[in-house]
């Protein structure tokens, strides 16, 4: 997980020299791997390959940086990891890959993917921010609106923003696709 070569455990920081002169200009970690954003939009991978969440096409662990091909061609301006990955390009599309129980990833479906995959839900929206969060994702888009899905959550809450009844006995359903959120602000 932390790029150096090997899967010893490090007390103190160490510069990931598989990544030397390349200007890293964001990283984010995950549940078991780590990415990397560099300058010119690509980004960089590493650690457990665990249902595809390296983006590599495959489920095999990475001991050192790779970088991720699917998006040659393309700038990548913002990654967010946990158990699944988001991406965003510099048209702001929202991409994702990687375990996908529960609708993580917001491809209507629970197909894990192991390549980066264009959420089409959100598609002509301009995405801004993308967070991967647990089961779940947001996205905020340039004109301010907010998306989540995912899991939506136990015991009568819904950690997605969207309220739903809660009917005792009845389980709720997880929000497969990205899902405006209705703000209300009050006074």
């Amino acid at each position: 997980v932390l790029g150096h070569a090997n899967e010893q455990h490090q007390q103190l920081p160490k510069k990931v020299e598989a990544l030397a002169g390349r200007r890293v200009i964001a990283v984010s970690a995950g549940d078991g791997c780590s990415f990397a954003l560099t300058t010119g939009g690509v980004v960089w991978s590493w650690g457990s390959g665990f249902l595809g969440t390296l983006g590599h096409g495959d489920t095999e662990k990475q001991l050192l940086p790779k970088r991720i091909d699917a998006f040659a061609g393309q700038r990548v301006i913002a990654v967010s990891a946990d158990r699944h990955t988001f991406a965003i390009t510099a048209d702001g599309s929202a991409w994702s890959w990687g375990p996908n129980n529960l609708g993580r990833l917001g491809h209507g479906d629970t197909q894990s993917r192991s390549l980066p995959n264009k959420i089409e839900a959100l598609a002509g929206q301009r995405v801004v921010s993308v967070v991967a969060s647990g089961c779940h994702g947001f996205a905020l888009t340039a004109d301010g609106a907010f998306f989540s899905w995912g899991h939506h959550g136990g015991g009568g809450e819904s950690i997605l923003g969207h309220g739903y009844p809660f009917v005792m006995g009845q389980g709720v359903e997880d929000q497969l696709l990205p899902k405006k959120i209705d703000l209300w602000v009050g006074e």
